[in-house]
């Protein structure tokens, strides 16, 4: 019983090992498409966290009408924003606080004391800052916020912050569409390479079904071949992605630009995106192998 549970994998190390050439040509291909995979799925992911960390940055800036400064008003105006679909959180600011915060963007001191005077006479609007839960959709709630009475002025960072919030997630989808080719590509490298395997073993496989050997008995050593194919060529992409990427990390700083577009930390990432090209060489080897090996036994039936 152990032994015949162990068959499918010795005769598949000895599948690779017999037709080394073949087995390491394959194996080279899925390496570099597995690379170039994990590069993108580091792209990507990175670009996800940025896009998520842009939308968190961008915020509509909601300004008070002079008329509608009493309590009660801002109360109402607060609410009406709250309840628009899409919006996460309100922040009020006061018209001494943005007065501050005006002040304190100038660095140099003479210039904040020339403002002092205007602080009694403050022409500051009070304002509240709005956070969105998507950030694809700033236009959209800063145009119903611009409805609400009381509201003097919206203002969000205009149409750019929506481009680059856009952009960004066209590429994602872009890199995970150009993933998704390549591991059929890989998977097209290996099926071949299992062709030619199995028509090198073809008069063995012609007597095991003389025999009365099941498709499922021929077709297991196949499949663990496929499968030591893939984790072959999984070796290198691991290795370039935790000790690459740990690299960049430390040479940048975890910072790509400005401290908005942050990397993310190696540690666990490294073992998660690791594990996820390991998976997808495994699953790339037994699909080429399967689809090979399932032509050929419904060709020969």
């Amino acid at each position: 019983m152990i032994g015949r549970l162990f068959r499918p994998i010795k005769e598949g190390f000895r599948g690779v090992v017999r037709h080394g050439s073949m087995s390491f040509s394959s194996a080279s291909a899925v390496t570099i498409t597995l690379v170039i995979i994990s590069l993108f799925l580091i792209f990507t992911t990175n670009v996800s966290r940025f896009t998520q960390g842009l939308e968190q940055v961008v915020q509509i800036s909601v300004l008070v009408d002079y008329d509608y400064e009493a309590a009660e008003e801002e109360d109402r105006i607060s609410l009406e924003i709250g309840n628009i679909e899409g919006v996460s959180e309100v922040n009020f600011s006061s018209k001494e606080d943005e007065f501050q915060y005006y002040i304190d963007s100038f660095k140099d001191e003479k210039t904040k004391e020339a403002f002092e005077p205007f602080r009694e006479s403050n022409p500051m609007h009070d304002a509240f800052y709005v956070e969105v839960k998507n950030g694809s959709e700033l236009e959209e709630i800063a145009s119903k916020i611009e409805t609400v009475e009381g509201v003097y002025r919206v203002n969000f960072g205009g149409s750019s912050a929506v481009k680059m919030i856009s952009a960004l997630r066209t590429i994602r989808w872009a890199g995970g569409l150009l993933a998704l080719a390549l591991s059929i590509l890989a998977v097209s490298l290996i099926q071949n390479t299992i062709k030619l395997t199995i028509q090198a073993r073809a008069d063995e496989i012609a007597i095991m079904r003389s025999v009365g050997a099941k498709n499922g008995f021929i077709r297991s050593p196949f499949l663990v071949e496929g499968i030591l194919i893939g984790i072959l060529g999984s070796v290198i992409p691991v290795a370039v992605i935790y000790f690459g990427y740990k690299y960049l990390y430390e040479m940048t700083g975890g910072y790509v630009i400005s401290n908005m577009f942050e990397l993310i930390p190696p540690i666990p990432y490294v073992y998660y995106v690791a594990g996820v090209i390991l998976l997808i060489g495994i699953i790339v080897g037994f699909l080429g192998s399967f689809f090979s090996v399932s032509r050929y036994l419904r060709w020969k039936r």
